[in-house]
């Protein structure tokens, strides 16, 4: 079995750049990871999604406990085969889901009950269940079971659910026990309290992970607290270790993680943004749906090498945007998931190059000038 590890390769100013080596490949970082919440990246075939440059996807452990269970996709061979994706894949504990998406549930000390948002089924989620859920999926990285959340949140409130989750975190480092092969990340909570954070830390590195996130942010704070907590909350984590912001975000959002230490990043955003017509370019952000677009012979993006740009016009995917033909959710999508693994190689060359300050200018320069001019 391959061993597991991180390697930083580079480092220029917080930003780093480095390789997380997995038995089923390396995954260069910063990395994004695509969201196949239900074991599949909506609107794209695997070997697409690898086009774009992703090493490594994201599945959703509450998503698929329900549907089509952990148990059924351990029988018919694991997440990997099931899903044709043979390279890494990390799926997430269950605790945010359940959170924001079940309907009544209850929170103790064991762990959290609750219904299905799909059928009202009853369930139960704990650091035991949520280890056994993913070791049944035989996913590559394995997220320790948390409690998150909204913010805001009074302190109290913060504090109870950070300790919580650093109890059930050393519950979930138990439970995952000596898996070769596979690596365990513990999550780092405690709002925006700067102290909590710091306790949070403490408590994570005390059990010892493989690789530490960043969690309970993304979740309506808003960039510039966002930014705020991100300015000292990943120099807690050990220098040693993969980071991990879970849930971001916005290509802005992006490029401002990993100019403060963060190596690993997951969002919906681009492929949800596809489906819905909005286009993340260079210059920033388009709806295809405008009017504007449905003359124009032009691509998105006449620098982008994506199947979108390369093929097609603005004009054609106005068309099938409004004609709701399926081939818009395919084309914007890989387009926009094209666009930000380019931004991640772009930080990882920049950051070896030690340029990185040069190439965050260029990019919100180029990003500030706008679309294209309307013919």
């Amino acid at each position: 079995m391959a061993q597991t590890g991180f390697v930083k390769l580079a480092q220029d100013g917080k930003a780093r750049t480095g390789v997380i080596t997995t038995p089923r490949g390396e995954i260069r970082t910063p990395a994004f990871m695509p969201v196949g919440t239900a074991a599949t990246v909506k609107a794209m075939l695997p070997e697409s999604v690898r086009a774009t440059g992703a090493d490594i996807l994201l599945g959703n452990t509450y998503h698929l406990m329900l549907r089509p269970t952990a148990e059924r996709i351990d029988r018919l061979g694991g997440l990997h085969r099931f899903m044709n994706w043979d390279r890494p894949i990390l799926t997430d504990s269950g605790g945010f889901q359940v959170m924001s998406l079940s309907g009544l549930r209850k929170l103790t000390e064991a762990g959290v009950t609750f219904k299905s948002h799909i059928d009202g089924s009853k369930h139960m989620l704990s650091p035991e269940r949520s280890m056994e859920i993913q070791r049944l999926l035989g996913s590559d990285i394995v997220m320790c079971f948390d409690e998150c959340p909204a913010l805001p949140a009074d302190r109290d409130r913060i504090t109870q659910s950070m300790r919580l989750s650093m109890r059930w975190a050393a519950r979930s480092r138990e439970a995952f026990g000596d898996r070769p092969g596979h690596m365990l990340f513990g999550i780092q909570q405690g709002g925006l309290e700067q102290d909590l954070r710091g306790e949070s830390a403490e408590a994570l590195k005390a059990i010892g992970f493989d690789g530490y996130a960043v969690g309970g942010l993304a979740v309506g704070e808003g960039q510039e607290a966002m930014f705020g907590c991100l300015d000292y909350a990943p120099d807690m984590l050990p220098e040693d270790k993969p980071r991990y912001l879970m849930g971001v975000g916005k290509p802005d959002d992006i490029v401002g993680a990993v100019k403060r230490g963060v190596d690993m990043m997951d969002c919906v955003l681009p492929s949800r943004s596809g489906r819905t017509g909005q286009v993340f370019t260079r210059r920033g952000v388009l709806n295809i749906k405008n009017a504007r677009h449905q003359d124009d012979p032009r691509p998105l993006d006449e620098a982008c090498s994506c199947p979108a740009c390369t093929g097609y016009s603005r004009a054609y995917l106005h068309h099938v945007f409004r004609a709701q033909e399926i081939i818009s959710s395919m084309l914007l999508t890989w387009h926009n998931l094209h666009y930000f693994q380019e931004i991640m190689a772009g930080m990882r060359a920049a950051i070896a190059e030690g340029r990185f300050d040069a190439w965050e200018a260029e990019f919100h320069a180029t990003r500030a000038l706008g679309d294209i001019e309307p013919l």
